[in-house]
C-alpha cells in the first residue's frame, strides 16, 4: 500500500496536500514527522489524496493495525469501505472524509507518538504486519469452511442409503419412523441437524460445531468459541452438542473444562476415515440420533 501512496503524491498538487495538512493535523504535527524526515501525508490522511485515490484509505486503516472488520463492523466508517474495496466514493462517503480525516490523524498522531524510531520502512512495515494477519484470518477461515465440508460429506456417506433430497448446502433423509430430517450447512452452528415434526415444525437436534485448525496452542481459544456457539444452540433448542477437532491427542477433560456444553468430541480426521474406531463410534451415535439403520 506504501507505494501505492508514493505513487498517487508523484502526481498531485504538492502545495494542495501540504495546505490540507496543515489544515487537518497542524503545523506542529506535520514537523514532528518532517523532523524524522517524512512528509506529512505517509502518516496523516487528508480529503484530496483520499478524493484521488479512495483506496488509499486501505493504506490508513492498515497503517494504524484495524481490520478491516473492526474498522468498518464496529465504528462510524462502514459508509467508507467501498473506497477500499473498490475504489469507490459515494456522495454520502465523500460527505464524511474531512471528519474521517480527523479521526485518523488522530489515531495516527498517538501512533507515532509511541514509536521510538519513526522511519519510512517502519511505516511499511506496520502495513504489511497488519495485511499479513487478515491473509492468516482469510487462510484461517477457508481452512475452516474445508473443515465443515469434509465433516459434512463424512455425515452425508453415513446416510446416504436414506437421503430423501440434496442440495449442496443441505441434505433430507427420512428415517424408520417415516419423519424427515433436515442435515444442513448453518452459519452458527456450522452443521444443523433438525427433524420434521408431523406439524411440519422443525425440532432442533444436534448443532455440530467443528475447528478445523492444526495448531494445539490455540485449542483452548478454539474450544471456547465452540462453546459460546453451543449455549447459542441450546437457547434454540438444540439438544446434542458435538465438538469436531482437528488436532491429534485432545486432553478431552481439559476440553470439557473449555466448552462443557459439548456432548461429544470427535477428531475430523478420524470420523472422515471408516478404517478408525472414532468413524465406527461417530456413525453409531449419528444413526441411533437420525433413526436410521446403521
Amino acid at each position: 500500500m506504501l507505494p501505492a501512496l508514493l505513487d498517487a503524491v508523484s502526481g498531485a498538487d504538492i502545495g494542495q496536500i501540504d495546505a490540507e495538512l496543515r489544515e487537518y493535523a497542524g503545523a506542529e504535527r506535520v514537523r514532528f514527522v518532517a523532523a524524522r524526515g517524512l512528509r506529512g501525508e505517509l502518516v496523516y490522511s487528508t480529503p484530496y489524496l483520499l478524493g484521488r485515490l479512495p483506496s488509499l484509505l486501505g493504506y490508513y486503516r492498515l497503517l494504524l493495525g484495524f481490520s478491516q472488520k473492526e474498522f468498518y463492523s464496529k465504528g462510524p466508517f462502514g459508509c467508507f469501505k467501498l473506497m477500499e474495496d473498490d475504489g469507490r466514493m459515494t456522495s454520502r462517503a465523500a460527505a464524511r472524509v474531512p471528519d474521517l480525516c480527523r479521526s485518523l490523524v488522530e489515531s495516527a498522531w498517538v501512533l507515532v507518538n509511541n514509536i521510538p524510531e519513526l522511519s519510512r520502512d517502519l511505516l511499511h512495515a506496520l502495513t504489511l504486519l497488519t495485511a499479513g494477519a487478515e491473509y492468516r484470518g482469510s487462510y484461517n477461515a477457508l481452512l475452516g469452511q474445508k473443515m465443515i465440508r469434509r465433516v459434512f460429506d463424512t455425515v452425508r456417506r453415513i446416510v446416504a442409503d436414506a437421503i430423501e433430497e440434496e442440495t449442496d448446502a443441505a441434505i433430507v433423509i427420512r428415517n424408520a419412523a417415516g419423519r424427515y430430517v433436515r442435515i444442513e450447512f448453518a452459519p452458527d452452528p456450522d452443521i444443523a441437524i433438525r427433524e420434521q415434526l408431523v406439524s411440519g415444525r422443525l425440532n432442533n437436534r444436534i448443532a455440530i460445531e467443528v475447528k478445523g485448525g492444526r495448531d494445539i496452542s490455540n485449542i483452548h481459544n478454539r474450544l471456547g468459541e465452540a462453546e459460546k456457539s453451543h449455549q447459542k444452540a441450546r437457547q434454540m433448542g438444540f439438544t446434542q452438542f458435538w465438538t469436531l477437532v482437528n488436532v491429534a491427542d485432545l486432553d478431552v477433560d481439559l476440553a470439557r473444562q473449555e466448552t462443557p456444553t459439548t456432548t461429544q468430541f470427535f477428531n475430523v480426521e478420524e470420523i472422515a476415515d471408516e478404517r478408525t474406531e472414532q468413524h465406527r463410534q461417530f456413525r453409531e451415535l449419528l444413526n441411533s440420533e437420525l433413526g436410521i439403520a446403521s
